[in-house]
């Protein structure tokens, strides 16, 4: 069990290096992971119970004392993100189901990576698992209403199918995940080493599944949707850090929602896509999974080094 359990600490903290592997090689070798077009969203949904698990009650109880701070962090989310990703989407003059992606990239919540990343960056961990829990909690609402408010300009979007799905893949396992924690007792530390790393191995494979979909279509409108998946995120960064320094937060906090804006749910934007329109939709939200993990994790090493 002991090794079992560093082993899939490793993964967790090998997070980049295994998204940028798997995108290689689904890249190179579509087939190795195209044998998972009928069970991503099991891997999709593992994510969220493997969240589920490791939320702890009394960090979230600590944060929650003050809500203001957390319901600011998740207004601000669902505001710049999807704001940018529309905006994107509009003066790209990319394909409608590219141009959509982008807008369902910007409408997704935060993501337990980015818990992660604030953990090993040294920003508030409590501040960045309460607003991913609320967001998490809200996005069965949020996300499919901003997707058919801004994404219907490029394509007609239905509610309701997009609602369903997040309930099952989304709330429904994140409910039972706490569930679980309740139950598991003295095994709750042997879980929490072992959960983060199951959910970054079901993000490597949602992610290089996409990739593998879209093989063609990387090779032809790759770089363009690539250059804008960069200034989206490194817009991201820079909103959230601005604007916590507006909002006066301490600096571990202002940290933490830099990381969570910047960094999306892109797993579950690749989901809905691939469940509900093109693979071709998928792309921009593939491609913004592998470098947002990328840049997150660089930058938490840096700022391990050379904390303020």
């Amino acid at each position: 069990m002991t090794r079992a359990m560093s082993f899939f600490r490793f993964l967790s903290r090998q997070l980049a290096p295994l998204t940028l592997a798997g995108a290689v090689i689904a890249y190179l070798y579509p087939p190795a992971f195209l044998i998972f077009a009928d069970t991503f969203l099991w891997f999709f949904a593992a994510t969220m119970l493997a969240l589920g698990v490791v939320l702890d009650p009394s960090d979230l109880k600590r944060t929650l004392e003050s809500p203001h701070r957390v319901l600011l962090g998740v207004l601000t989310q669902f505001t710049v993100m999807p704001l940018l990703g529309f905006t994107v989407a509009s003066v790209s003059g990319l394909s409608p189901e590219l141009a959509l992606g982008f807008v369902i990239v910007g409408s997704a919540p935060g993501a337990m990576a980015s818990n992660v990343i604030v953990y090993l960056a040294g920003g508030s961990l409590a501040f960045s698992i309460a607003m991913t829990t609320l967001a998490t909690f809200l996005s069965p609402l949020l996300t499919p209403s901003l997707v058919k408010w801004l994404g219907g300009a490029f394509m007609p979007v239905a509610f309701w199918p997009l609602f369903v799905m997040i309930i099952q893949t989304v709330l429904v396992p994140l409910l039972l995940g706490m569930w679980l924690r309740r139950r598991l007792g003295p095994n709750v530390s042997a879980a929490e080493s072992l959960c983060p790393g199951v959910a970054a191995v079901a993000i490597v494979v949602i992610c290089s599944y996409a990739v593998a979909a879209n093989q063609a279509r990387i090779a032809t409108v790759g770089l363009q949707v690539f250059g804008y998946v960069v200034l989206v995120n490194t817009l991201g960064y820079v909103a959230g850090w601005y604007l916590a320094k507006l909002y006066r937060f301490d600096y571990p906090h202002r940290l933490a929602l830099t990381i969570e804006i910047g960094m999306q749910n892109a797993g579950l934007g690749v989901a809905l896509a691939l469940a509900h329109f093109t693979p071709e939709t998928a792309l921009p939200g593939a491609l913004f999974a592998v470098w947002c993990v990328l840049t997150a994790a660089g930058a938490s090493a840096f700022l391990r080094r050379y904390s303020v």
